[in-house]
């Protein structure tokens, strides 16, 4: 199966002053990269195309077109979302906890299945009482005091159903932070750079960035990649491929 684990991070294009986002998008042989004006739904298919295989994504609205069943909601992002119900304090405190709780006994039980103590299928025994727990919660939540909670309650509830996909299929992993870590690189070289100026310029932050990721990725070196490919240019042939022959 293809997992796919993408994040977006705002950036500056210095080209009439216009906010850009960068995009990532992690597989487990390559890294691709795409600089975007936008950061709707639009970006997220001119980078991602036709519906294939897990992604892995936090709950922002522009990925409700990837079939529930085939994503997975980043529990990263699903705890800072449960913090924030809490420290609005009253009934908002007391809920926030709960579904704390339950994430609390989720990564404690997820770090056993990775370091081989709990099998999987003692794992998918045990999330039973998690998932009918948490999912209550949310119903609840939905008629909280606090505005907020409930608005957030109820936009969880609606992606419930990628909420546990990591825990019915192998090989999905409960976070995106595949993407987060993809990203920072980029981010440090924005915060260096101050952006690209052109869409020129974009394009090639973005090419050049998907290779480094790609490359160290799979354990290839840069700037020998680099150097081929700027000799293939100069005699006219095809360059290098970011794809390993044995995965071709």
């Amino acid at each position: 199966d293809l997992h796919l684990s993408i994040r977006r991070q705002r950036q500056m294009c210095i080209r009439d002053r216009q906010k850009a986002y960068l995009w990532a998008c992690v597989t487990s042989l390559v890294t691709v990269f795409q600089v975007h004006l936008t950061r709707k739904a639009t970006a997220a298919k001119a980078l991602l195309g036709v519906v294939l295989g897990i992604l892995g994504t936090d709950r922002y609205s522009g990925y409700s077109w990837w079939p529930a069943a085939l994503r997975q909601v980043c529990w990263a992002h699903l705890i800072r979302d449960f913090v924030a119900i809490v420290e609005r304090g009253g009934a908002s405190k007391t809920l926030g906890e709960a579904l704390l709780s339950q994430a609390d006994r989720m990564f404690a039980w997820w770090v056993r299945v990775k370091d081989g103590t709990l099998s999987r299928a003692t794992f998918q025994v045990y999330m039973r009482s998690v998932r009918r727990e948490v999912e209550k919660l949310l119903l609840e939540g939905q008629s909280n005091e606090h505005r907020l909670t409930a608005g957030t309650c109820k936009k969880i509830w609606e992606t419930r159903e990628a909420l546990w996909t990591f825990v019915r299929l192998e090989g999905v992993e409960p976070t995106n932070n595949a993407g987060e870590r993809a990203l920072r690189f980029g981010v440090l070289w924005r915060k260096m750079s101050r952006g690209a100026k052109s869409a020129k310029g974009n394009a090639f932050v973005a090419r050049i960035l998907t290779v480094h990721a790609t490359l160290r990725q799979q354990g290839r070196g840069v700037h020998a990649y680099l150097r081929e490919a700027c000799e293939a240019h100069r005699s006219g042939k095809a360059g290098p491929s970011l794809v390993p022959k044995a995965a071709a």
